[in-house]
């Protein structure tokens, strides 16, 4: 490996922002401070979201609903769940037309087969 072009690799103390939850780890990402962890001085990495505070790994799933987009697909396909689930409304039946009678189909010459032709 060529020296003084790579990152430094070394641990790094990483923060969860919204739980507070605190992990070490090695990274080559540096952070504006450092912090006392087990006897060593470490770089200090903020996140928003990890494995302690995202929805699918806590299982405290929520809806993002914007605009009601949720409420008007389960009204429209009339899907089950929430609250606010609102029940199908009927669809009114039209009434059948009378189809006109299928024309009569010539038969058609045979077709050439596709490609070109090998020359002798």
């Amino acid at each position: 490996m060529k020296s003084g072009i790579h990152p430094s690799y070394r641990k790094v103390l990483f923060v969860d922002a919204s739980s507070g939850d605190e992990w070490v780890s090695y990274s080559t990402m540096t952070g504006g401070d450092t912090r006392a962890h087990k006897g060593e001085d470490l770089p200090v990495v903020r996140v928003d979201i990890s494995s302690f505070s995202h929805p699918f790994w806590t299982g405290q799933s929520r809806e993002v609903d914007t605009e009601g987009r949720m409420d008007r697909f389960r009204r429209r396909y009339g899907v089950k769940g929430g609250a606010s689930a609102a029940p199908a409304a009927p669809v009114a039946a039209k009434p059948a037309a009378a189809a006109p009678a299928p024309a009569k189909v010539e038969a058609a010459a045979p077709a050439k087969p596709a490609g070109k032709a090998k020359k002798k």
